[in-house]
């Protein structure tokens, strides 16, 4: 029974006072929710949280594309004039991992203090600032490269809104539901970054849709890189406004920082954050990374064609990993992922060109592919494993239905939320890192790294979660 229930009073039957109807339509905020009550579930529940889910999952969706949108972007800077070098380019591909990272640790602590409504609303439609900024600054390419730094720092902000979205939308559904329902919100959200990289290249050869000047190509031909940044700006607008319209606020899910920092001191939260980084962490710095990759190593190549097609299988696959992990374990599968992510950048590596051997695109590429599909699987079975780990160590040694029980829950609850944000926060830093190692390092070792990194992740795994009578099985 929820404290707000508790703190009802009593009607003249001696029973609390049904909760007010109105509370559940659009845009109000609800201080009776029991989703655990399969009645509740069934008659009201169900069909609420749906709804703020589905009005997440663009928000999110385009928010990412908004934090990927330079990965596309900076492909094209030099064939317009500007004169950036390939480690410029890079680095500009990695500075929004910088910003979105950092405020995702913000952002998950925010999120639940303000609620699902009032935050999605607010973190959209902040975006339009840096993608107003970016169409203007492509135009000219007397633009200093320090700002266009500061740019990619503010489109960064769009990665922040995960974090917000997934601990905001997990205290909608009951237990046995939250996995699909992340998996849904965070995967079809991870699609953003195919959403630019495959719409980015055909938008910007576009002059119906150009705002200002196009940009000459060294060919003659002409682009509208502006495009790229001023086409999303009407889109974020209408989401922000649906948000704040459609969307509810959770009393539950209102939580003080003070009960959420507790995580800091909770082993398994860096555990676990040490496994997530290896996952998204992969995922969306080999997304950031790609394009600039394929355009430098294998240069024959179009980034258009196939760029985009290693962050969709990422995502999709994330949707699979938490329902295998259903079945099979967390832990189990989160070792398959990293198992299968070194042997496909060991892949990686021998395919690519070395000395007069001019490699093999296509082996290369479909190893690439190999590694974001382990990647997503791997996205999907950490979340999992992070509600389960936190339920088990809470609820160890109590009996469900006192209010010991209760209380360890609710908390696991909370702590669980945190966590999936905080991880997903420093998770996000590999936007920046694997960009930057392959800005300041022989693509070659920095990708014997990654394979050093992955062995690593297997054996945390495996000590803490997954090897018999391990601390926390998950």
């Amino acid at each position: 029974m929820s404290s707000a229930t508790q703190d009802a009073p009593p009607a003249t039957t001696g029973r609390a006072l049904a909760p007010d109807p109105a509370q559940y339509r659009p845009g109000r905020t609800i201080t009776e929710w029991t989703p655990e009550d399969p009645s509740f579930w069934q008659s009201t529940g169900k069909k609420v949280a749906a709804r703020n889910l589905w009005i997440a999952v663009p928000a999110l969706l385009v928010a990412f594309v908004v934090w990927q949108v330079w990965s596309i972007t900076a492909t094209n800077l030099k064939d317009v004039g500007f004169g950036f070098s390939q480690s410029q380019l890079f680095w500009l591909t990695a500075v929004p991992g910088i910003t979105g990272g950092t405020a995702r640790i913000f952002y998950t602590f925010i999120g639940p203090m303000i609620g699902q409504r009032r935050f999605t609303a607010l973190s959209t439609i902040v975006l339009i600032v840096p993608l107003i900024w970016l169409g203007f600054a492509v135009q000219d390419t007397s633009t200093s490269y320090t700002t266009m730094v500061a740019i990619a720092a503010l489109c960064g902000i769009g990665g922040a809104n995960f974090s917000s979205s997934l601990a905001n939308i997990g205290f909608f559904y009951p237990k046995q539901e939250k996995g699909n329902a992340t998996g849904i919100n965070g995967g079809l959200g991870n699609l953003g970054v195919s959403v630019v990289q495959l719409l980015t290249p055909i938008l910007i050869t576009t002059s119906v849709l150009a705002i200002g000047a196009g940009q000459k190509k060294a060919n003659g031909s002409e682009i509208y890189l502006q495009n790229a940044a001023f086409v999303w700006v009407p889109v974020l607008v209408v989401l922000a406004a649906v948000a704040w319209f459609g969307q509810n606020d959770l009393k539950v899910a209102s939580t003080p920082f003070s009960q959420q920092k507790v995580i800091f001191k909770r082993k398994h939260n860096w555990v676990m954050t040490w496994l997530y980084v290896g996952t998204f962490g992969s995922f969306i710095g080999f997304a950031a990374a790609l394009p600039l990759l394929i355009k430098t190593t294998f240069p024959a190549y179009s980034v258009a064609t196939y760029a985009w097609m290693g962050p969709a299988l990422g995502a999709l696959a994330r949707w699979g990993g938490g329902w295998i992990a259903d079945k099979l374990g967390g832990a189990r599968v989160t070792i398959l992922s990293f198992v299968g992510m070194g042997a496909s950048i060991i892949g990686v590596i021998t395919f690519l060109p070395a000395g007069s051997d001019t490699g093999s695109f296509y082996g290369f590429f479909f190893c690439f592919l190999s590694a974001f599909f382990f990647s997503g699987i791997g996205n999907g079975s950490t979340f999992r494993q992070i509600p389960v780990i936190f339920r088990g160590q809470h609820l160890k040694g109590l009996t469900e239905g006192t209010p010991q029980y209760a209380a360890a829950l609710k908390q696991a609850e909370i702590e669980s939320g945190a966590v999936t944000g905080f991880t997903a926060a420093i998770a996000a830093y590999g936007f920046f890192f694997i960009p930057a190692m392959f800005a300041n390092f022989a693509v070659t070792s920095a990708m014997w790294g990654f394979v050093a990194f992955y062995a690593s992740c297997v054996v945390v795994a495996w000590y803490f979660y997954a090897r018999k009578g391990a601390e926390a099985p998950s």
